[in-house]
């Protein structure tokens, strides 16, 4: 990295109080515990129905500007990164909003009058695509300033898919700024990927028609999803932007892949990042010389499968794009590939390039759920949080960051972290956001799931809340639809 080095600096994390147990759930569903919790988790978050992704991303980004003592008027840039917007006009600015009461109830000035105030979606890839722009800002107009991205999303599911156990909330706020405290990041070695994939994962509007406006003005925001085709789309495009990042690289992939300290990426469920990832291993070792060649040979011998083959069905990963036909039953996009990762799981070299680089915060991140655009965020600030707490040493090494989201697209970005990242890393409070779970029963979990007022369940949430929804639509003042806040000034929780 070169001395004028952009990246981040902080984190702050606010998740909802009210948690479903899996372990209960799946007493609850008739699923199994076991499998339940090697892939999916521990547990997950659910909102109440005072809250949204803005109250949520307002507690994370408050109680960022707090944890780190950070001057308002310094922020030129406060993004949000979401694909849970309620609001198809106005995003961040609501956050602005918010954050603007709770710092003038402290008595703190409020943020720059000049700060931009973007909304980035694309799926779960919008907290990343809210860095970057945060980076690029810094970089050029923004220059001596301090930027605040906060990923905040509400990931939710019909009851009985396969995607209710892998449900969440939350919302994680980062501080960006040149010469970062915690992990530079370089964009200029990064890599991006996209394609258009028609029915992996989407959320059309037509899922709201019928609807009846809750009394907390949140819509049910279940999405349209293809559960096999979504994990191979996952695979796919994330093999495509680091291919096109260790092609920038150059030299032995293989290595690169072992010498890494750690690799943090987006996290729809605990085991998914781990397919992925040594996936990808296998196809590093498929474009390096003799000595990689050597190593897939020896998992191609122990599979039965033809190495030649094998080096086909690798062939212009970045030019094509897996596209099954909806009529006939999906097939595994790298079906040769995923014969020999089974005989990698098996290996040393797994645990050495698969476990040991995703190890840091991985069990804090069980109990997180899927975060949709915070997933990463998070992933990264459990992992600085439990090194500091640790004490494994972190200064100068290499990191990759990577993001994805569905629809598709993903980026792969190199990152070193900082030489003085423990003081930073100090403040995150990831756990601290965990603590004071309230475990929901079953009925109360559906009640909530359901938009509705959970029985015998006090409120828990603090901070900012939902106070009403205005339903007046004619006259000289119109809000329906438009939800008013307010602000517990004496919350404990925020600050």
């Amino acid at each position: 990295m070169s001395a004028a080095s952009y990246g981040l600096s902080g984190f702050s994390a606010y998740v909802p109080p009210y948690r479903v147990d899996l372990k209960a759930w799946c007493g609850w569903t008739g699923n199994v515990w076991d499998k339940i919790r090697n892939v999916i988790g521990t547990g997950f978050r659910v909102p109440g129905i005072e809250e949204d992704v803005y109250t949520m991303a307002a507690n994370a980004t408050l109680d960022l500007i707090l944890r780190y003592a950070i001057d308002p008027q310094r922020i030129g840039f406060l993004a949000l990164g979401t694909e849970s917007s309620m609001d198809n006009a106005s995003g961040a600015i609501i956050v602005r909003g918010l954050v603007d009461r709770g710092l003038a109830a402290r008595g703190m000035p409020r943020l720059a009058r000049d700060c931009e105030v973007p909304e980035l979606k694309q799926a779960c890839l919008g907290g990343l695509y809210g860095i970057k722009a945060a980076l690029r800002y810094l970089n050029f107009d923004g220059a001596g300033r301090q930027a605040i991205v906060v990923a905040s999303d509400i990931a939710e599911y019909a009851r009985g898919s396969t995607g209710e156990p892998t449900q969440g909330a939350g919302a994680v706020a980062m501080l960006l700024e040149a010469d970062p405290q915690l992990l530079a990041l370089d964009l200029k070695a990064g890599a991006s990927a996209s394609s258009f994939r028609h029915l992996d994962f989407r959320k059309p509007f037509a899922r709201f028609a019928g609807q009846t406006l809750p009394a907390n003005g949140r819509l049910r925001d279940f999405p349209v999803f293809n559960g096999k085709y979504s994990t191979a789309a996952y695979v796919d495009e994330t093999l495509a932007a680091l291919d096109l990042m260790l092609a920038k690289r150059g030299g032995e992939r293989g290595d690169y892949f072992r010498n890494l300290e750690a690799v943090f990426m987006h996290r729809p469920y605990h085991r998914m990042p781990h397919a992925a990832w040594a996936l990808a291993y296998l196809f590093a070792l498929g474009s390096d010389g003799e000595s990689g060649r050597a190593e897939l040979n020896g998992y191609c011998a122990q599979a039965g499968i033809d190495p030649a083959k094998v080096l086909t069905e690798m062939e212009g990963l970045a030019q094509r794009a897996f596209q099954p036909d909806f009529n006939e039953q999906l097939a595994e996009p790298y079906p040769l590939c995923a014969s020999l990762s089974k005989v990698l799981r098996e290996s040393a070299r797994y645990r050495e390039v698969v476990d040991d680089k995703m190890q840091l915060g991985s069990a804090a991140m069980m109990e997180a759920g899927n975060l949709y655009s915070a997933a990463l965020p998070a992933w990264i600030a459990a992992g600085f949080e439990e090194a500091a707490d640790s004490g494994r040493e972190l200064a100068g090494h290499e990191m990759l960051v990577m993001g994805y989201g569905s629809g598709d697209a993903a980026e792969a970005i190199p990152a070193r972290v900082a030489s003085g990242w423990r003081t930073a890393a100090a403040k995150i409070g990831w756990a601290r956001a965990l603590t004071g779970a309230v475990d929901l029963d079953q009925q109360q979990y559906e009640a909530l799931h359901d938009g509705l007022a959970a029985p015998g369940l006090q409120p828990a949430a603090k901070g900012f809340l939902i106070e009403r929804v205005g339903s007046r639509e004619s006259g000289s003042v119109q809000d329906f639809g438009v939800t008013y806040y307010r602000y517990l000034a004496s919350d404990s929780a925020i600050g």
